[in-house]
């Protein structure tokens, strides 16, 4: 079988299981020509588990017009905003703070992202966790577990 062109990527955010040709979504992948309902069909059918969930995905297009789609975990910002109950960061993350971040609740996000994380330990995945939950406005609370 012979391999089909790859014409480019795009890539996305859509909440799990209720994708909907309105939004960003039709307007997205009505310029590049593809399918909006089948894509919309094909991804609510995938993840009817993680209902409500901003999810991130990647969608490979191909030259026929055909395409493929990588679901990825979801933003860290919206993880951090949830295990914290956070509305939204704070607009001066660097004066004025919103929340506060156990390093076992970066643990749970870091282990959730990992696979699409730039990162090969937990350690690592842990410190960008905290970075970004920093740049939200959000303070870590105790030591780090590897600074005893």
């Amino acid at each position: 079988m012979a391999k089909k062109e790859i014409l480019g990527f795009l890539k996305l955010q859509a909440p799990g299981g209720a994708a909907n040709p309105g939004g960003g979504i039709g307007p997205a992948l009505g310029s590049k020509g593809l399918n909006i309902m089948d894509f919309c069909t094909q991804f609510n059918a995938r993840t009817q588990d993680k209902k409500g969930e901003q999810l991130s995905v990647l969608i490979t297009i191909y030259k026929d017009k055909s395409f493929d789609f990588v679901i990825k975990s979801p933003p860290a910002s919206n993880l951090l905003k949830k295990i914290i109950s956070l509305k939204k960061g704070s607009p001066e993350s660097n004066r004025k703070k919103v929340g506060s971040l156990t390093w076992d609740q970066a643990k749970e996000i870091a282990e959730i992202k990992m696979k699409d994380l730039n990162a090969f330990t937990i350690k690592s995945a842990m410190k960008m966790i905290a970075g970004s939950a920093r740049s939200m406005g959000v303070t870590m609370s105790g030591k780090a577990p590897w600074e005893k």
